[in-house]
């Protein structure tokens, strides 16, 4: 079997975490989880997917550091559960994911240039590819640069929220009228935002030293996007209150012109197409890498299994997948694509605890791994049910897809 080469130490790991993480919830998700669960609801809601991402993340960094090898779940649940479990979360994720790179792409169309939102999206798919086909290192060093503007414009926008005087503790009381299944359905979709720590695992095979450097980078940079989700959270709040902020298109721009700095609302936009050319860079190297694994064991076309001699990439899966977003890009629409792909990953994440529980003990752990794996299996799939319907039915509708065809090829 051809092996990718180990090149990412627990930095270059942080920042391509980060660079996955970093733009989708706060450029796209805070309005549609405020609409679904008010003002106080929308905090809770980051809590709480902030929490279930914690526990997705421990099971993860130790399943990942058991198997340092591309494919995430795909492969801790063929090895840990069996082969189908395996082929599920597999499936799951890179039909998910996918639908998270269009979405992702249609954003930068959207703040990009607008009239022809789709084409460039299209051209940002065409961009960001080539910059992967040319390696791992180009994919870290190019999410570095992009990491560091994207906290530079947020900086920005939390600074101005704070201190010109428009900010208001009182907005930031309230629920939706749906109650606690508002705060569940805007948690849901606020774990769009937080999956990315998972990219950390699927690039395992490039690691070095990947029994230290993942359980050390996961939580690193998980715990660096929740406190900024939550800072910009109760910003957003407490400038626009729950029902602009509901209905705002660009919530981050909004918030910098309702605090009498409409110029800097340009810059906004700037860094939010930056930010999510980030996440869209890391998003495509994480589902190329899952094809990969899944071709090698032949759950997907074995063609797709090629690794490149010298640039060391899986270029044929991550052509194929760039040309599957394309194509979904022309097609799709950005907050269809959220729910989707939130709903499909929450039960990537179920099989990934489900998976951790079969490790055992681990002796010298303050908070036992048993029950955190036990918590985030729960969460994931209470998450999942309580979307909104068209998500919840598109998302297990494609998942049985994926579960007729495992069984055809079986036969």
């Amino acid at each position: 079997m051809e092996r990718l080469a180990r090149r990412l130490g627990v930095p270059d790991a942080v920042v391509i975490g980060l660079g996955s993480m970093l733009g989708a919830g706060v450029f796209v998700v805070f309005a549609p989880a405020a609409a679904a669960a008010g003002g106080a609801g929308l905090l809770l809601a980051v809590a709480l997917a902030g929490f279930i991402a914690f526990c997705n993340a421990t099971s993860s960094a130790r399943l990942a550091a058991r198997y340092p090898e591309s494919g995430g779940t795909y492969v801790y649940g063929r090895e840990r559960l069996n082969p189908f479990a395996g082929f599920l979360a597999g499936w799951g994720f890179v039909v998910g994911k996918t639908a998270s790179c269009a979405a992702m792409a249609l954003t930068i169309g959207a703040y990009a240039w607008p009239e022809r939102a789709r084409w460039v999206a299209v051209a940002a798919v065409v961009a960001v590819t080539a910059v992967n086909l040319r390696g791992i290192g180009k994919t870290a060093a190019a999410t570095r640069a992009l990491v560091a503007v994207t906290l530079t414009v947020l900086a920005v926008v939390a600074v101005t929220g704070l201190a010109t005087g428009h900010f208001a503790v009182s907005r930031l009381d309230g629920f939706a009228h749906t109650g606690d299944r508002g705060v569940l359905a805007a948690a849901g979709l606020l774990f769009f935002a937080f999956a990315g720590y998972a990219r950390i695992a699927t690039l395992g095979e490039e690691v070095r030293d990947p029994e230290r450097t993942i359980p050390r980078a996961v939580p690193v940079a998980l715990g660096i996007v929740l406190a900024i989700y939550l800072a910009l959270a109760v910003v957003a709040l407490g400038v626009l209150g729950e029902r602009r902020l509901a209905g705002a298109a660009a919530p981050l721009a909004e918030v910098v012109a309702a605090a009498g700095f409409p110029g800097l609302a340009g810059l906004v936009r700037v860094g939010a197409t930056v930010a999510v050319v980030g996440v869209l860079l890391s998003l495509l190297a994480g589902v190329g890498r899952t094809t990969l694994a899944m071709a090698r064991r032949r759950d997907l076309p074995a063609a797709l299994a090629a690794v490149h001699p010298r640039r060391q990439v899986p270029h044929r899966a991550e052509l194929a997948v760039a040309a599957v977003v394309a194509v979904v890009v022309l097609l799709g629409d950005v907050r269809g694509a959220i729910g989707f792909s939130s709903c499909t990953v929450l039960v990537y994440y179920a099989i990934t605890n489900a998976a951790a529980l079969t490790l055992g003990r681990e002796p010298g752990r303050k908070l036992p791994a048993q029950l955190i794996a036990a918590l985030g299996l729960v969460g994931c799939l209470v998450l999942a049910v309580s979307l909104p319907v068209s998500s919840v039915l598109a998302g297990f509708g494609v998942l049985a897809l994926g579960a007729l065809w495992y069984a055809v090829r079986r036969r």
